[in-house]
């Protein structure tokens, strides 16, 4: 949980007033505020780095003080810390993007969080990317959101699966609605950030919210999502790949060349 000066930036990065109570109204307020503010970023996984975590308070120094994006364990866990903290029951859930393919060694890949109102509990996701950003009734069914839609289907046993917009980076990722065992997130989310057999390790991916539209950036190549369809247009050169970086995605990432540099060895091997 954040505490009330934390919880004061974190508002005042998203841009939005507190709520006035845990309902609802409030909770689609914060979720699409906080989808519309940061930036889904794997960077520094894709670069290797050593630092990382999946600690919400950790990533409210990156995110918040730091003024960059995160992946699932920092743009869910951040929002978690944040709904507790003005008031929202949360729990964190353990997912596993790609469960349906590759089957349990994926759990632990994702975390998720569900919010508990007076009328049901609700699945709320931030740490998809490119996924609807608005809670969605934790139960079967399809949800639309403007252009975008999402649907929470059975699985095996007692899982359930999340189906994300046809367009999307990750296609689906299954969780049980029950708390989250920590140490498999933690073990999970180091695995992903260091090892050379991660996707994010191998591959970089960036996307970013904007009304009406989703912006992605997965490698050299950028994409748009709007309700006509998706297109997708290759990124001439470095000078391109910083200026969306900035502009587009809004972060400030101090190893532009070496980010470049390791997506020129990526679309090559990919190529040959």
């Amino acid at each position: 949980m954040l505490s009330p000066a934390q919880l004061s930036l974190y508002f005042a990065r998203i841009g939005i007033a507190p709520p006035a109570r845990p309902d609802l109204e409030g909770l689609r307020a914060i979720h699409r505020a906080h989808a519309h503010a940061f930036t889904w970023e794997a960077a520094d996984a894709f670069l290797m780095r050593p630092e990382g975590g999946i600690e919400p308070g950790r990533a409210f120094e990156k995110m918040v003080t730091g003024r960059r994006g995160g992946w699932c364990y920092e743009m869910n866990g951040l929002l978690g810390a944040a709904l507790s903290a003005a008031g929202f029951a949360v729990t964190r859930l353990c997912g596993g993007v790609h469960r349906a393919t590759f089957g349990e060694v994926m759990v632990g890949n994702h975390l998720s969080l569900r919010v508990d109102l007076d009328d049901r509990p609700w699945l709320v996701e931030a740490g998809l990317g490119d996924a609807l950003p608005a809670p969605v009734p934790l139960r079967e069914g399809v949800q639309d959101d403007g252009f975008l839609n999402c649907a929470i289907q059975p699985a095996d046993g007692d899982w359930l699966r999340y189906v994300n917009q046809r367009h999307g980076v990750a296609p689906s990722f299954d969780f049980r609605n029950l708390p989250a065992d920590e140490a498999v997130l933690e073990a999970k989310e180091v695995w992903m950030r260091t090892d050379p057999g991660s996707p994010f390790t191998g591959a970089l991916s960036i996307m970013r919210h904007y009304p009406g539209r989703v912006e992605s950036l997965v490698n050299r190549t950028r994409r748009t999502l709007t309700v006509e369809g998706l297109s997708e247009r290759p990124v001439a050169d470095e000078a391109e790949f910083a200026a969306a970086l900035s502009d587009v995605f809004q972060l400030d990432h101090p190893d532009v060349p070496a980010l470049w540099a390791k997506t020129e060895a990526v679309t090559a091997k990919a190529a040959a």
